[in-house]
């Protein structure tokens, strides 16, 4: 009984070890199509929790000069895919403060500057993707 309890206790454990971001070598959208970048509502301090809630597919040569309602200003997390580079700016029609992210894992958005005081999180407005 004692064993199979801590058997149980381990599975636990290791039950939030798998992160919920993507890696950028295979994200594709679910019909299979490969995607330039996808943008993740939440993300946690936690690397292993990051990019869970809603997310937002791009496409590569997508160029959003004006992000969806929805979806402005709400990013916290975000995967680009291998070989490609998101280019995303503060405010719409590709105003304000400008940043390149390529391939790879951003888990927190609010760990990357953004000018003198700000960060990224919840500040994407517009954005180009290219791959």
């Amino acid at each position: 009984m004692k064993v199979a309890a801590a058997l149980l206790l381990c599975a636990m454990c290791f039950l939030g070890l798998d992160a919920q971001c993507p890696e950028p070598s295979s994200l594709k959208d679910f019909e299979g199509t490969k995607l330039c970048a996808r943008l993740f509502s939440d993300s946690n301090i936690y690397y292993d929790q990051s990019c869970g809630g809603e997310y937002l597919d791009i496409y590569p040569n997508d160029d959003v000069p004006t992000i969806e309602w929805r979806w402005s200003n709400r990013a916290s997390s975000l995967v680009v895919s291998r070989l490609c580079n998101l280019t995303v700016w503060s405010r719409s029609k590709k105003n304000g403060n400008k940043r390149k992210f390529s391939a790879g894992i951003q888990y927190r958005l609010k760990d990357v500057q953004r000018g003198l005081f700000g960060n990224w999180d919840n500040s994407i407005s517009a954005y180009y993707c290219v791959c």
